[in-house]
């Protein structure tokens, strides 16, 4: 089975082309980092009109990596939900109308899953069951996953995702959107020890996350101090610190739990350097392994939402072609994959 992914859920067009038998044939993506600079943040109607005008040009030019026509398609994966409503409709309306117009099924794919299943594009997946901490700039959840559909949400963040956290502290540093990763970049000029940050919600039980008072902890120094670039290199490692290790703790929690010895990370943040050297560590002493995917995959990408339609048309899982976008969207509502 041979589909195309599409993946519109925020401020990313990304297309791809994934076969069963012979892996990821293309994948084309375009960031508009350059259109919402200006703003500091994503414009979500500026962010749905650039999907309308990249989404065709980019699936003709995915089919032409893949060497494949309307007819080598059998099915067709969209991201249906979480985000931004406008940017969904585009993806949503496109993919549609595309499986109607090619009489092949379609099917609607939530996001984080695309990104919780993005381990499974790389040379070395991991075998289920697992624990996977999705940390992004809209989310941030520990979830165990026993097969595709099966999730328990085993925490979340209960305000500000991690990722969010990164930008606007990032932002308040005076570095350029999308800051976070400036922020990581500047925090390898920073030297350890000189402040210290806070690890919210790590002295109490349980899972979920809270990244708003790290943020405002991040403010107050920020403003109680001249900066020069080192004093900003510095606050940027301490920050970086913070979230790093209070992933780490609820991660060790979540291991501890559920017993499992296997770790997934995905979704932007996932790209962060320290996080992955730190998760790893932690499970090399664990006796555990950690997987993530690719750079160029912990970001949103059209690979991932092809892979996890995939396994869903596979399983005879299909939309109607009247169902509507979800910008809001729980993983346990989905049903499992046998």
């Amino acid at each position: 089975m041979r589909v195309l992914g599409i993946e519109t859920s925020c401020d990313e067009t990304g297309i791809a082309v994934y076969d069963d038998t012979q892996g990821l044939l293309s994948h084309q993506l375009y960031s508009q980092v350059k259109l919402h600079a200006d703003y500091g943040g994503v414009v979500p109607e500026l962010a749905s009109r650039d999907h309308v005008r990249k989404i065709v040009p980019l699936i003709k030019q995915a089919l032409l990596e893949a060497d494949s026509t309307q007819s080598d398609i059998d099915g067709i994966a969209f991201t249906q939900g979480p985000g931004l409503v406008g940017a969904l409709l585009v993806g949503s309306s496109v993919g549609r109308s595309l499986a109607y117009a090619w009489g092949c099924p379609a099917v609607g794919v939530h996001h984080m899953e695309g990104h919780l299943l993005a381990p499974m594009l790389e040379d070395n997946p991991p075998e289920f069951p697992f624990v996977a901490l999705l940390v992004s700039g809209g989310h941030t959840m520990l979830v165990e996953v026993n097969g595709i559909g099966q999730y328990l949400v085993l925490g979340e963040s209960v305000d500000d995702a991690a990722g969010e956290a990164f930008d606007k502290t990032a932002k308040l540093l005076g570095l350029d959107y999308p800051g976070g990763p400036l922020l990581a970049k500047l925090a390898e000029q920073g030297e350890s020890g000189i402040y210290k940050f806070p690890r919210p919600m790590t002295d109490r039980p349980g899972l979920d996350f809270s990244f708003s008072g790290l943020k405002t902890f991040a403010a107050n120094t920020i403003r109680a101090q001249e900066l020069t670039p080192q004093t900003k290199a510095n606050i940027a490692l301490a920050f970086q610190e913070a979230v790093v290790d209070t992933l780490a703790i609820k991660c060790k929690r979540a291991m501890q739990q559920t017993g499992l010895k296997r770790l997934v990370i995905a979704g932007g943040v996932s790209a962060n350097i320290q996080l992955q050297q730190k998760l790893a560590a932690m499970m090399a002493k664990m006796g555990g392994q950690v997987f993530y995917p690719r750079q160029e995959f912990c970001t949103d990408n059209g690979a991932m939402i092809a892979y996890a339609g995939l396994q869903r048309l596979k399983a005879g899982q299909t939309i109607e072609l009247g169902a509507k976008a979800k910008p809001r969207w729980s993983l346990e509502e989905l049903p499992a994959v046998s």
